[in-house]
């Protein structure tokens, strides 16, 4: 293993061993505090451009699962087609793994790849760091080889379009309802559990305009960056909502388009919210949920026009988690209900979207 350093932005430095592919790397560095799911998050498409730091100290024992797909064309283990994340950085990798379904072991998916990987990094301080300063961008640097690569972009970077698909592709094709998926960068479980319900759905480029198709309703899906980026995603909501009263349901990003679309504001969360355990409380009762998240942006509720009302709030930092609309059928989630990996208490929302459907 080769001696590495990573570089945060104000200069602090941490350093460890490689036991990924050797190579340099920029990127926002963030962290997730799940215990287990590090091949669903890395193949998750909302880490693009992200050096993602694992607080659970023990990372790589369960190994990597096979990377197959289903008649469903969709991955059976992954969230997506590759590894999106830049990097990871753990406190202690696991050369040796066991698991009945795993094929090869965390470095070797890694390398093979072409995706960084350090390990012997106190994550632990360096959360302390992030919290406190809030997410940052960072360098890891080899220390054997004189690397001076440039400073990565992430703000400002329209990174839902780099993983967004670039053709109409279609799952379940002929089945009841049409749903179209806009592809912010969507995780192959949003698209099982429409799939699994028994509606066709039909994924969509991120600023396709769809609302001279014929469908049922509209799914906005979940990607990394800046909804500000996506103003022509926005635009096109806003065209639909205009003309139709057909069920909209978002996740993530979908949920921050949505907003926009509703006339809200975004603002970048200090440190954004990346784990399993994240409790939200759906509004006007008493109902909490514990969900899996992933985002580094959030909605200014204050700023939602006044058909619009919040669903769910946070309850660590009061922030937005949700809305809905006071009359048609249009709602969204912040967190993933969908929740691979995690809980799955809140998979109830895709049962509404398709009683919407129906209704």
């Amino acid at each position: 293993m080769k001696n590495v350093t990573l570089v945060l932005s104000d200069g602090t430095k941490f350093h460890g061993k490689s036991f990924g592919y050797d190579a340099p790397v920029a990127g926002e560095v963030v962290f997730n505090t799940a215990m287990m799911g590090y091949p669903e998050s890395l193949t998750d498409p909302s880490y693009a451009g992200q050096l993602m730091t694992l607080t659970y100290p023990l990372v790589g024992n369960y190994g990597v699962p096979p990377f197959t797909f289903g008649d469903d064309q969709l991955p059976t283990f992954m969230e997506s087609d590759k590894i999106y994340a830049s990097a990871i950085i753990v406190s202690d990798y696991s050369e040796e793994y066991s698991h009945w379904n795993a094929c090869e072991s965390l470095a070797e998916w890694l390398k093979r790849e072409h995706v960084p990987g350090i390990t012997g990094i106190d994550t632990r301080q360096l959360t302390k760091v992030l919290r406190e300063h809030g997410v940052m961008m960072g360098k890891i640097l080899f220390d054997d080889q004189p690397y001076n690569i440039p400073e990565a972009d992430y703000e400002g970077v329209n990174f839902v379009d780099k993983v967004s698909c670039k053709e109409i592709i279609k799952y379940n094709e002929g089945a009841g309802k049409k749903v179209v998926l806009v592809d912010c960068g969507v995780k192959a479980n949003i698209i099982r559990c429409l799939v699994n319900r028994g509606v066709e759905v039909v994924r969509v480029p991120w600023n396709y305009d769809y609302t001279s198709m014929e469908f049922d309703g509209l799914f906005l899906a979940n990607g990394p960056g800046d909804p500000d980026m996506c103003q022509d995603a926005v635009d096109i909501i806003r065209k639909q909502m205009s003309s139709s009263r057909k069920p909209i349901c978002g996740i993530c990003m979908g949920n921050q388009l949505l907003a926009k679309a509703g006339g809200a504001t975004i603002y970048k969360l200090k440190y954004g919210h990346r784990s399993h355990n994240q409790p939200v409380r759906m509004v006007g009762t008493d109902k909490c949920f514990v969900t899996s998240q992933n985002h580094g942006y959030a909605v200014d509720s204050r700023t939602l026009g006044s058909d619009w009302e919040e669903l769910f709030v946070n309850m660590n930092d009061g922030s937005n988690e949700g809305i809905r609309h006071k009359s048609n059928p249009w709602f969204s989630s912040q967190f993933h209900p969908e929740a691979c990996a995690g809980p799955v208490d809140t998979e109830f929302m895709f049962d509404k979207f398709i009683n919407e459907l129906k209704g």
